[in-house]
């Protein structure tokens, strides 16, 4: 009775002691702070580790993926976003574990990387454990092909999310994580810790003329990062888990905000006013393309290399056609073209490179590059991402942003600035819970008999 009402207790807390394995002859090349996330992954079997850009997320997983192979003696398959995977290659092969790229579905190596484009061709009862780099992109994929993703690992025992940016605006999102674990599902997770303004499970639709939106239970706020802090570790700096930031010092970081004067009015318009909604947006930016790209050809006008991120295909033909020692990666590029223009920029045979977020902001080190310029857009995550390309730990110089954008684009500026805010205040949130989630234990002292009413 004791044991089984014990088994009862430990379901119910927010927190797990892992299936994993130990290692304890990782790599040396690992910092103190990695190699104890890359043991506390090891040991759990099922974790994620949010580490901001440039602590070295493809170390841990490369020396998680490597250990394990070698503890089971079977394959692990690292996904990855385009590109990147040549880049995991090369950093492989830097730190001595060897990785092999397959573009077609064959294992060609114990440790084997390929793009989630292709992770349809591969088999999953080819591979003990997965890795998903930069994994906070799953809820940037449909849902077909998130749960492709979900779909692929169910069976794993061992599995690895790595990403800098988890859910940094929305609480809920860190659902999808937990899921692609194996841990609670999305709904599931929905229902227990968070409450929207039907009292039901609609995570869609309009109440009231308003979005259907979640919010944390006023209860439930200790419980739920117990419960994320209990699969997940995150740490934007060394010294959030206690240990000297030595080296990992982020280099200054400018931003200027351009508001360009627009050369034309809206239809019907006297004067210029703020757009308020997304048609209204949507018309100021394709309004506005020829004089904001002129901007940025004003402002990459000198002989250090630049990075440009745009949102429209005729943003991206206009900054091609006037910046000279440029190239544009497009959406209608080949895969095997998008990785040659990446790597031609960071080779330094490019000195201006064009692309879009959804198309080259996830995992990508251009720390050779110091200008950013970007047309705002009202996702922090891609703003978060394209700046952190550049501005990461490793970055020997100063980094500058320029944001480029129009007196009627000045609300959905505002709107990024907030989501900073609050994606700032979310990862606070979690550091703090992950401090005292790791001194959290379920009492397990359950020494006396029960007792029977004598009226039963």
């Amino acid at each position: 009775m004791a044991a089984t009402y014990l088994e009862y207790i430990r379901s119910k807390a927010q927190a797990s002691s892992g299936d994993g394995v130990d290692v304890d002859n990782l790599s040396p090349r690992l910092f103190d702070f990695q190699r104890d996330l890359t043991e506390w992954a090891l040991k759990m079997g099922r974790a994620a580790i949010f580490a901001d850009c440039g602590m070295g997320k493809t170390l841990m997983e490369l020396s998680w993926a490597d250990a394990i192979a070698k503890e089971t003696g079977g394959n692990i398959l690292l996904i990855a976003p385009l590109a990147v995977s040549h880049q995991t290659v090369r950093e492989g092969e830097k730190f001595g574990v060897e990785v092999a790229r397959s573009d077609d579905g064959i294992v060609k190596a114990p440790l084997t990387i390929t793009n989630y484009e292709k992770l349809h061709l591969f088999n999953p009862a080819d591979f003990v454990g997965a890795v998903c780099d930069e994994s906070s992109i799953l809820k940037s994929f449909s849902g077909v092909r998130r749960g492709e993703i979900t779909r692929f690992m169910r069976k794993m025992q061992f599995r690895l999310l790595g990403t800098a940016t988890a859910a940094p605006n929305d609480y809920t999102e860190l659902g999808t994580s937990s899921e692609a674990l194996g841990y609670l599902g999305y709904m599931d997770m929905l229902n227990k810790f968070f409450r929207n303004d039907r009292n039901n499970s609609a995570i869609k639709g309009t109440h009231f003329g308003k979005k259907t939106e979640w919010r944390l239970k006023g209860h439930a706020e200790t419980p739920f990062w117990r419960w994320v802090t209990s699969w997940a570790r995150a740490l934007r700096k060394p010294s959030d888990l206690g240990y000297n930031d030595g080296d990992f010092i982020l280099k200054p970081l400018n931003e200027n905000k351009h508001i360009i004067k627009a050369r034309s009015l809206p239809e019907g318009r006297l004067f210029v006013v703020h757009a308020m909604n997304l048609e209204e947006q949507r018309e100021e930016r394709n309004r506005t393309i020829p004089e904001r790209c002129e901007k940025v050809a004003e402002l990459v006008n000198h002989d250090r290399p630049a990075l440009v991120w745009c949102h429209l295909n005729e943003e991206g033909r206009t900054l091609r056609s006037i910046i000279p020692d440029s190239d544009e990666v497009s959406g209608s590029d080949s895969d095997e073209a998008k990785e040659r223009k990446f790597m031609d920029f960071v080779n330094g045979n490019t000195r201006v490179l064009i692309t879009k977020p959804k198309i080259g902001g996830w995992g990508l080190n251009f720390q050779h590059c110091s200008h950013v310029v970007i047309f705002p857009s009202h996702s922090f995550e891609q703003y978060y991402q394209a700046v952190r390309r550049c501005w990461r730990f490793g970055q020997q110089n100063p980094v500058t942003v320029d944001v480029v954008l129009t007196e009627g684009e000045q609300r959905v500026f505002d709107n990024l600035k907030y989501k900073a805010n609050a994606a700032d205040k979310m990862f606070t949130r979690l550091v703090e819970f992950m401090r005292e989630g790791q001194k959290h234990e379920v009492d397990a002292s359950y020494n006396k008999r029960e007792v029977v009413p004598a009226w039963l």
